[in-house]
C-alpha cells in the first residue's frame, strides 16, 4: 500500500516537475515565450472587461486599483518576454527562467482568482455572471496558452479551478452549481488534451534529439577519421603524412604555375630537458602551445605542421625571396620565444629554424628535406636560435663534411689527430691545477681540420666513439708522465654521456692508464644532457664511481642548468665564456659571475672561469671571489710535449695580475 502511494507521488511529482532534458526545456521555452505574451494580453483584456462592469459598483480598491496593479504586472512581464527572444540563454539560465515562470503562474492564478471571487459579491446576477465567465474563459485560454509547459497549465488549472468550482458548489444557485461541474468537466476534458499534446510534443522533441545526436556521432566519426589520417592528435596541426601530401601538391603547382615554394623544419631548443626534467604532462601541454601558436601565424602563404616529437614543418607559398622568408621566420621565432605560462608553471624555449627553397635547393620533397634539415643543424650547431636558408655555402660544407666523414673511416685516422692542452690556473695559489684536453687534426689530404667541423661529423655518425678512445688515450698517456697534483680535463661528447656501452670503454681506457681517477675531470655540456637527462643521471653515476670528477661546461648558457645542478653528480662549473668578454665594463654581467660563484660556494662545487683573456678580466674576476681561470691570458693550448716545462716554469702571468 505504501509502495504504491510512494508511485503515485513520484508519478504526481514527474508530471509537475521542471523537465530534466536540456533539449525538452529549451524547446518548451522557445515556444513559451512565442505564448506568454498571448496570456498576459488574455489577462489583461479579460481583467479589463470585468474591472469595467464592477466600476462604481465594487469598492475602488477592487474595482481600479487591484486591477491596474494586476495589469501592470502583466504589462511588464510581456515586455520582459519580449526583451528575452533577442538574448540567447544557457540551458541552466532557461531551467531557472522556466522554475520561476512556474512560480509567477501559481502565485497569479491565486490572485486573479482571488480578485474574481471578491467581486463575486457586488453588483446584479449579470455581474455575477460575468465573474463565473471570467474565470471560467481565463482557464481556457491559459490552458491552451501554457500547452508546451504542462507543469504551468495543470497547476493554473488546480489553482483557479478549485476554490472556482468549492465556491460555486457553495453557492446553492442551481445555475452557478451547473456553470462549476460544467466548467470541471471541460476542464478534465481540456486536461486530458494537454497531456496528450505534451506528451507528443515532449516526443518530437526527443526524436529531434536523437537525431542530431546521430548526425553528430556521424560527424564525429567523420572529424575523428580525417584528425587520425591527417591531423596531430596533441596539437591538432596536420600531421607528418599531411605534411608531405601537402608538399607534393605545394611542388606540383609551383612547377606547373611557376609559383615560390620553400620548405622549414622547426625544432625547439630546450625542449628535451624540459620534457624529461618535469615530465611528459608537461612537455605535452607546452607542444599543445607550440601548435597553437603556429596556427596563429598559419596563413595562405604559410601553413605549419607537427612532424614528430618537437619538430615542425613548414610550407611556404608565393613570396619566397630571401627577405620575405626571414621576415616570416623572425616572427615564428620570436612567437615561440615568448615565456608559455601554463598551469604546471612557466617554460622558455627557443627556435631554431632551417629552409630550403624550391627549386634552388632541390626539386623533390626528398631533396628539400633534406637540404632544410641541413639547414637547421648549421643554425643549431653554431648557435641556440636563429634562421638559415640553404644555400651554395651549405651545399659546400655538406661536400666537406663528406670528406671529414671519409678521412674519419681510415684505418690511420689515429695517427693524425693530436691532443693539445690548456692550463687552468689557480690565482689564489699562482700555480697550474690542469690541463684540459683538446682534439688537433692535421689531415695529410684535407689540411688541418678545425674540431667544430670534424666533432660536429662525427657526432652525427657512431664515428665519435672510436675519436673519444683514441683522443683520452692520448690525453691520460700525457696525464701519466705530469706530478700527481696536476689533473687532466676530458671532454665527452652527447652521444657518449648518452651511451653506457661507450662510458664503459671510457672506464676502462681510464683504468688502464695508470692516472688517479681523482686527477681525471670529465666535462659535458648542457647540449650533451638533454638528450636523455635519465640516461646522463646513470652514466654520470657511473664516472663517479670511479671516482673521477664530473664539470658541467658552459653553464649559464643553457635553459636548465640550475636544474642539472640539482639533479646531477656534479662537482665543477665552468661559466661560459659569453660572460667574460664584456664583465670589466658590464655590471649585470658582474652580477650573474657573482651570482654562478655564490651559487658554487653554497653547494660546494669548484667554479672555473672560461675565456679569460686580459689582465682587467682577471682582476675583475678574482675580485668577485673566482679563483679557478682558463684562457688566453693564461696560456694558450700547448702540445703535449711542452706540458712539462709549462708546469716547471709555472708560467703564471704574475707581472700583470694584481697580488693576493
Amino acid at each position: 500500500m505504501i509502495r504504491k502511494k510512494l508511485r503515485y507521488f513520484k508519478a504526481i511529482s514527474s508530471i509537475l516537475a521542471v523537465p530534466s532534458s536540456a533539449e525538452l526545456s529549451r524547446s518548451q521555452f522557445e515556444a513559451f515565450s512565442r505564448q506568454i505574451p498571448l496570456l498576459y494580453g488574455l489577462l489583461i483584456i479579460n481583467t479589463v472587461a470585468v474591472a469595467y462592469t464592477h466600476f462604481r459598483v465594487a469598492p475602488n480598491w477592487l474595482s481600479i486599483y487591484a486591477p491596474f496593479a494586476l495589469c501592470s504586472v502583466c504589462g511588464a512581464r510581456v515586455i520582459l518576454w519580449l526583451r528575452a527572444r533577442k538574448i540567447e540563454l544557457s540551458d541552466v539560465a532557461i531551467t531557472k527562467r522556466l522554475r520561476s515562470t512556474l512560480q509567477l503562474v501559481v502565485l497569479l492564478g491565486a490572485v486573479f482568482t482571488a480578485w474574481g471571487l471578491l467581486l463575486y459579491p457586488f453588483g446584479d446576477a449579470y455581474a455575477k455572471c460575468h465573474v463565473a465567465f471570467y474565470i471560467s474563459i481565463t482557464v481556457i485560454g491559459c490552458i491552451f496558452c501554457l500547452m508546451h509547459m504542462r507543469t504551468a497549465a495543470l497547476s493554473m488549472t488546480f489553482i483557479v479551478l478549485t476554490p472556482f468550482v468549492v465556491f460555486f458548489l457553495a453557492s446553492q444557485n442551481a445555475v452557478l452549481i451547473a456553470i462549476a461541474i460544467n466548467m470541471m468537466l471541460v476542464a478534465a476534458v481540456m486536461v486530458v488534451v494537454l497531456l496528450i499534446y505534451y506528451r507528443d510534443f515532449a516526443d518530437l522533441i526527443e526524436s529531434q534529439r536523437s537525431l542530431l545526436i546521430k548526425h553528430a556521432e556521424t560527424e564525429r566519426l567523420s572529424a575523428e577519421n580525417f584528425q587520425l589520417a591527417n591531423l596531430d592528435t596533441l596539437t591538432r596541426l596536420p600531421n607528418r603524412r599531411r605534411f608531405f601530401s601537402d608538399l607534393d601538391e605545394l611542388l606540383l603547382t609551383a612547377r606547373e604555375a611557376k609559383q615560390g615554394a620553400a620548405l622549414g623544419v622547426v625544432d625547439l631548443n630546450g625542449f628535451k630537458a624540459i620534457n624529461d626534467l618535469y615530465g611528459h604532462h608537461f612537455g605535452d601541454r607546452l607542444l599543445e602551445e607550440v601548435g597553437r601558436r603556429l596556427a596563429i601565424l598559419s596563413s595562405p602563404c604559410m601553413s605549419a605542421a607537427r612532424v614528430g616529437g618537437d619538430e615542425f614543418g613548414l610550407l611556404f607559398r608565393g613570396d619566397v625571396s630571401e627577405a620575405r622568408l626571414l621576415e616570416l621566420s623572425d616572427a615564428i621565432c620570436a612567437l615561440l620565444e615568448r615565456p608559455y605560462e601554463l598551469a604546471e608553471g612557466t617554460a622558455r624555449l627557443s627556435a631554431s629554424l632551417g629552409i630550403a627553397v624550391f627549386p634552388d635547393a632541390g626539386t623533390t620533397a626528398v631533396e628539400l628535406s633534406e637540404r632544410a634539415d641541413y639547414a637547421l643543424l648549421f643554425v643549431k650547431d653554431r648557435r641556440r636560435g636563429g634562421v638559415a636558408i640553404f644555400s651554395s655555402e651549405h651545399e659546400t660544407q655538406i661536400k666537406r663534411h663528406a670528406e671529414i666523414e671519409q678521412a674519419l673511416k681510415r684505418p690511420d685516422f689515429g695517427h693524425e689527430v693530436s691532443v693539445f692542452f690548456q692550463p687552468i690556473f689557480d690565482v689564489s695559489s699562482r700555480r697550474i691545477v690542469a690541463f684540459e684536453a683538446l682534439a688537433r687534426w692535421d689531415s695529410p689530404t684535407l689540411g688541418a681540420i678545425s674540431p667544430a667541423d670534424f666533432f660536429v661529423v662525427a657526432e652525427r655518425t657512431d664515428l665519435i666513439y672510436p675519436l673519444t678512445d683514441v683522443l683520452l688515450r692520448k690525453a691520460l698517456e700525457a696525464a701519466a708522465t705530469w706530478p700527481s697534483q696536476v689533473g687532466i680535463s676530458f671532454n665527452l661528447s652527447a652521444r657518449d654521456v648518452s651511451s653506457a656501452e661507450a662510458v664503459d670503454r671510457v672506464i676502462r681506457t681510464a683504468l688502464a692508464s695508470g692516472v688517479a681517477p681523482n686527477r681525471i675531470n670529465f666535462e659535458v655540456t648542457e647540449t650533451a644532457l638533454i638528450q636523455n637527462v635519465s640516461c646522463a643521471q646513470e652514466t654520470l653515476g657511473a664516472l663517479k664511481k670511479l671516482g673521477v670528477q664530473v664539470s658541467l661546461d658552459d653553464f649559464g648558457t643553457g635553459y636548465s642548468s640550475l636544474s642539472y645542478v640539482h639533479r646531477l653528480p656534479i662537482d665543477k662549473l665552468k661559466v661560459d665564456r659569453s660572460f667574460v668578454a664584456d664583465i670589466a665594463g658590464d655590471p649585470v654581467a658582474r652580477a650573474v659571475v657573482k651570482s654562478i660563484v655564490d651559487l658554487c660556494k653554497n653547494l660546494g662545487l669548484a667554479c672555473i672561469i672560461e675565456g679569460v683573456e686580459t689582465a682587467s678580466q682577471a682582476n675583475v674576476l678574482r675580485g668577485l671571489g673566482c679563483t679557478l681561470m682558463q684562457g688566453y691570458f693564461f696560456g694558450r693550448p700547448i702540445a703535449g710535449a711542452d706540458v712539462l716545462d709549462a708546469i716547471a716554469t709555472n708560467g703564471f702571468p704574475s707581472e700583470t695580475l694584481l697580488p693576493n
